[in-house]
């Protein structure tokens, strides 16, 4: 009990920083908000206004509190500063460049957080870095796709979901064919367009299923498996949500243009992150049977 409390005096001694060493943190922190000005507001706006990077606005004080939580742990380690860490901050500071002289977007805002990374690894060393790499690798997560990725995805996925939406309709009894990404009823035709792609819940849920699997303490094969599984979970749930709307469309045409369709949205969400909870608690109880 006596070392234990000792070694926590330590390590909260090493936080008192004196203030010549905030003065040049204060420098820092203005010199990469300096570098980064235009893009942060940019990143954030899209947040707001665009629904498919939504779940963004959510990640970075989620990050921060999981570092948060983690402090003790962090600063129980020594500081002790590694130039291995240029490397990173030379290959953020490049990935800036690059995104700026290219016009990409995403190149510009995730060099951000390979920058963090970098600064991080450099000033407080390769240990403290390891303590904080779930809280840097979720802030990535942040950043929303390339618009080059996105729409080679989106077009595939919005044929896949009509496809098999149209099937699964056609088993239950209702009167439906398919004409590429446009479904048409007895008394009226849906157009499967971006938004029902299922992109929007497939990014949210790989989210989840990186912050279930760190909460869950589960190991690196388990927390492999949840991110690997969160995406054909993301597709089946957006299939039901189109095959819903397909059907519920047949019957009364008012119900699915209306509050359903908005609420369906959230609905598969709410559904897969459930089945990725079960997953993710099966994994952890799989693990302790193995012990």
């Amino acid at each position: 009990m006596g070392t234990a409390t000792v070694s926590l005096k330590s390590a909260y001694s090493e936080r008192k920083t004196d203030p010549i060493t905030w003065l040049k943190i204060a420098i820092l922190v203005g010199l990469v908000g300096a570098l980064y000005i235009e893009i942060i507001p940019d990143l954030a706006a899209e947040w707001w206004t665009v629904p498919a990077s939504s779940y963004g606005m959510l990640i970075p004080p989620i990050a921060l509190y999981i570092a948060y939580l983690r402090q003790g742990i962090t600063f129980a380690l020594p500081v002790q500063q590694d130039l291995r860490g240029l490397g990173l901050i030379s290959l953020g500071c490049l990935v800036y460049l690059l995104g700026k002289l290219s016009g990409e977007f995403f190149l510009a805002r995730i060099s951000l957080v390979i920058l963090l990374a970098g600064l991080t690894w450099t000033f407080w060393g390769f240990a403290r870095f390891k303590t904080l790499g779930f809280p840097l690798l979720l802030l990535a997560t942040m950043v929303p796709l390339p618009g080059i990725v996105y729409n080679a995805m989106a077009a595939p996925l919005q044929l896949f979901a009509s496809s098999v939406a149209t099937s699964l309709a056609q088993a239950l009894g209702v009167t439906i064919y398919r004409d590429g990404n446009i479904i048409h009823l007895a008394n009226t035709s849906l157009g499967v367009a971006e938004a029902c792609s299922g992109l929007q819940s497939l990014s949210a849920l790989v989210v989840a299923s990186l912050l279930l699997g760190f909460l869950n303490e589960a190991t690196v094969l388990a927390r492999i498996l949840l991110f690997v599984l969160s995406v054909p979970l993301a597709i089946a749930v957006n299939v039901l949500r189109v095959t819903g709307t397909a059907i519920l469309a047949d019957y009364r045409l008012e119900f699915a243009e209306g509050f359903y369709h908005l609420f369906s949205g959230w609905l598969v969400f709410v559904l897969g992150f459930g089945v990725l909870w079960l997953l993710g608690k099966m994994f952890r109880k799989g693990t302790h049977l193995n012990k």
